[in-house]
């Protein structure tokens, strides 16, 4: 066995992943996706790996890509610590619309009707 020497720190695992939950205070979920074959049938099966990873300043938020890296154990889940925030989540708009907003802008059989029917100037 090689132990690091001072000011050298020994090569630790990373992945990437997408925050999936915001468990508590300075802790997320991070789920990385995969796909394996089945054992016996050969078919592709879809796959996760949940993390519990520590976030220390609270940054991320669900639906962030993230890289994490692993770490000695903080708690008694959290094995793991956010290295870096790769792609923000895309967060809607939380404005209300009204129903002459939709019909505003989709246009329907009804309303392509009425235009149709309106005299030219």
């Amino acid at each position: 066995m090689s132990t690091a020497t001072a000011g050298q720190r020994t090569k630790r695992k990373t992945q990437i992943g997408f925050v999936s939950s915001r468990s508590g205070d300075k802790s997320i979920k991070v789920t990385i996706d995969y796909k394996t074959p089945h054992p016996l049938y050969q078919k592709v099966v879809n796959r996760q790996t949940v993390l519990h990873v520590h976030d220390e300043k609270n940054e991320s938020k669900v639906g962030d890509k993230v890289e994490v890296m692993e770490t000695r154990p903080l708690s008694r889940l959290k094995r793991w610590r956010i290295v870096s925030i790769l792609q923000k989540a895309v967060v809607a708009d939380g404005a209300a619309v009204s129903e002459t907003d939709v019909a505003a802008a989709v246009p329907t059989k009804i309303t392509k009707s009425i235009e149709a029917a309106k005299p030219q100037a």
